[in-house]
């Protein structure tokens, strides 16, 4: 029989993981993620029989270090919204290699579709019935608002983390909150009423 790896599931993944945001995922192999941590190829045949199995591993557990750092932590939908859309462009700005594998072309984590699928999604759905209730406007406006945001900030994130557009974090956020607030203004949304529940929720 033969002898059960050492090296821990968890420990191959996050060094797969550093490797990724450090040099590309096209750096990520068998080979040379062994060398990374230090051991034979064994343990990480043992664990996910091969590069595919590798990449599948790799693509939920980047999503879930992705999907951390955009978990908001304040209250109020558009507040928390626009929580998630500054982390999401931070991880375009400073990991750029992470960008591209999860919410590009690398990890096939998110299936293609129409414009649809982003109102539609489980959790922007919840998101757009707040919205709804904070502004008092239509789900349709709230969606729409959520639609427009969603594709001008990952348009936006796409070109920093390609190296398409160099600005700094400060011009890139003043972009995504100006756009964000008359995004709401087209929704119906007074500005007076913007600058109320922005202004509620940062002394709340």
């Amino acid at each position: 029989m033969a002898r059960k790896t050492q090296i821990s599931k968890e420990v191959i993944l996050k060094t797969a993981l550093k490797m990724l945001i450090r040099d590309g995922y096209s750096a990520v192999n068998i080979k040379t993620l062994s060398k990374e941590i230090g051991c034979s190829t064994q343990p990480l045949v043992w664990h996910f029989n091969n590069m595919e199995g590798l990449r599948k591993a790799l693509a939920d557990y980047a999503l879930k270090y992705a999907n951390e750092k955009m978990c908001p932590s304040v209250d109020g939908a558009v507040n928390a919204f626009e929580q998630i859309g500054r982390a999401y462009i931070k991880i375009a700005l400073y990991e750029p290699n992470l960008f591209q594998f999860v919410f590009l072309n690398g990890s096939g984590c998110y299936p293609a579709g129409n414009a649809n699928m982003l109102t539609e999604d489980k959790g922007h759905a919840e998101l757009i019935k707040m919205i709804t209730k904070e502004f008092q406007i239509t789900e349709q406006n709230a969606g729409q608002f959520l639609q427009n945001t969603v594709i001008y900030t990952h348009g936006l994130a796409s070109f920093i983390a390609t190296g398409m557009m160099h600005m700094s974090e400060q011009e890139i956020m003043a972009l995504v909150n100006q756009t964000g607030h008359n995004f709401l203004i087209q929704a119906g949304v007074p500005l007076e009423k913007i600058t109320q529940s922005y202004e509620e929720n940062q002394n709340g």
